[in-house]
């Protein structure tokens, strides 16, 4: 196959909104020589430039897979509409930020599935990159199309498209399918083929779908002696050290800071918690790795903001160490920390108290629903007396912006419980002097793999008479309440608990130019 570079003018990045999402060259890329690796990997996050730099599986997929040295991995994100236009009016093909490289120049393309409401993205990305959407229409010619991320623990709606799923965690697991292509790669049969053996893979074509007599899905067949009748979830038994060279974006991403996991997975067990349920079990990393890395992060990268990742952070058994141990670097490089998803509950306002270099006034938690009997129901063991001790520490701690979180649509929900929701937020308002009092309600959308996913999933006018119902009883201008659109929600959980069928809904949905759906004003 004869090398191509795509032959973008400088000039037509005048022609787009934001175009340093296109140009690569940012501070700490990786952009090797085309010709020194004999394995070349496009690591594609369907959503724009700013949301994909602030995913955390790309720095690290971007850092083990470039320390490979035969290895070339480069990133791809989905371009805005002006983007699009552009690259089909002039008959170019989407490139790498790297080295411009067009799509269907590498052997493998890779996308990270971490939102349903991004698959038709996926599409437009084959599809500009010069790669047939459908799978079945592939042949040697074509990278291989692999996908993995927390959407690929139910596959079978991208089915059509992808070649082959990786089924959990991957620091470990993609060093050994880069080893069985090397061995196989040269026949794309042969190496799906082999690939469906490695634990944790899903090859599409080796199952055939099985339906009942009342078309209700009934079972996959393995098609193939290499397809397992069963497919278990990779795990990493041990956290391997986290990145610490990251890319640094031109533009202002999503999350515009530098992060390290100081644990994954969760021991609470909320019942419509996707990444809690997958997630298991508890791993917690060092101490004092978490200390070294944030050091090297501040060194490589010059953010002014550390963020202490984790689905609870304030569960990390040493986290009042860890902040203390952490002290000398946020002084020296004045540099805040951050510490998303904590526990609601006094402690996490006096653990907020004590982070060094706290710039914010505004706090976040979530009581999920407004009575105690529904929070017990999905596991939320939040009582009241938590909520309003939590709103004394914080008032008493100068706090003076609150955000609070619920969720509609929950199993054995009732009028009573969406009523308590306005009782406690009314309460809430009256008990101190916040200049800021934010409710966002959202929708539940049950995910596979939780126990939720059998739920019912209320329609749009059970919806409507709720928010009216919140309404009703938020009204006051010390409140502001806001919602889900819960059109959106229905179509995300038809993707994410739908099996191989959906996959025509996708297809026809993009063919209709659906895109970014996850975007309010473009879904």
């Amino acid at each position: 196959m004869q090398e191509q570079v795509v032959s973008f003018p400088e000039s037509a990045f005048h022609q787009v909104s934001r175009p340093a999402r296109y140009t690569g060259g940012e501070w700490n890329s990786i952009a090797r020589g085309w010709d020194s690796a004999s394995l070349r990997i496009a690591l594609c996050y369907p959503d724009t430039y700013e949301l994909g730099m602030s995913n955390l599986a790309l720095p690290v997929l971007y850092e083990i897979l470039n320390r490979q040295p035969d290895v070339i991995a480069e990133r791809v994100f989905t371009p805005w509409a002006d983007m699009e236009e552009l690259l089909r009016g002039s008959r170019q093909r989407l490139f790498s930020l790297e080295t411009r490289h067009p799509l269907d120049e590498f052997d493998i393309v890779a996308f990270s599935l971490g939102y349903e409401l991004t698959y038709t993205n996926v599409l437009t990305v084959l599809d500009l990159g010069g790669i047939p959407v459908l799978r079945e229409q592939r042949d040697g010619r074509h990278p291989v199309v692999i996908a993995g991320g927390s959407c690929a623990v139910n596959p079978e709606p991208m089915s059509d498209f992808i070649d082959l799923f990786f089924i959990g965690e991957a620091e470990e697991g993609i060093l050994e399918l880069l080893d069985t292509f090397r061995a196989h790669g040269a026949g794309r049969q042969r190496f799906l083929r082999a690939a469906a053996r490695l634990p944790g893979i899903y090859v599409p074509a080796l199952y055939t779908p099985r339906y009942n007599a009342e078309g209700s899905f009934e079972s996959l067949e393995p098609t193939a002696p290499e397809a397992s009748p069963s497919i278990s979830r990779r795990i990493v038994p041990v956290l391997p050290p986290p990145p610490t060279r990251p890319v640094v974006p031109f533009v202002e991403t999503v999350h515009d800071y530098a992060s390290v996991e100081i644990q994954r997975g969760c021991t609470r067990g909320c019942r419509f918690c996707q990444a809690g349920m997958i997630d298991r079990p508890l791993r917690i990393r060092d101490r004092a790795q978490i200390v070294d890395a944030c050091e090297e992060l501040a060194a490589n990268c010059g953010y002014s903001e550390l963020s202490l990742l984790s689905l609870s952070s304030s569960d990390y058994p040493e986290i009042e160490e860890l902040l203390s141990d952490l002290q000398p670097l946020c002084r020296r490089q004045n540099i805040s920390l951050s510490l998303p998803s904590l526990r609601l509950g006094p402690e996490s306002v006096r653990l907020l108290e004590s982070v060094p270099g706290r710039r914010s006034s505004s706090f976040t938690f979530a009581p999920e629903a407004g009575t105690e009997r529904l929070r017990r129901a999905i596991n939320k063991n939040v009582t009241e007396d938590d909520v309003f001790s939590t709103l004394e520490a914080l008032l008493k701690g100068g706090w003076t912006k609150l955000k609070l979180y619920f969720m509609m649509g929950l199993p054995t929900e009732t009028e009573e419980d969406i009523e308590g929701i306005s009782d406690l937020v009314r309460r809430i308002a009256r008990a101190g002097s916040l200049s800021r009092l934010s409710v966002s309600v959202n929708l539940l959308v049950p995910k596979p793999h939780t126990p939720c996913q059998w739920a019912a999933q209320e329609d749009e006018q059970q919806v409507f008479s709720k928010v009216e119902l919140l309404k009703k009883g938020l009204r006051t201008d010390r409140v502001k309440l806001s919602w889900s659109d819960s059109h959106a929600s229905q179509v995300e959980a038809a993707l994410s608990r739908g099996d191989r069928r959906v996959g025509k809904a996708i297809l026809r949905a993009w063919q209709l130019g659906s895109r970014f759906d996850a975007w309010g004003e473009c879904f």
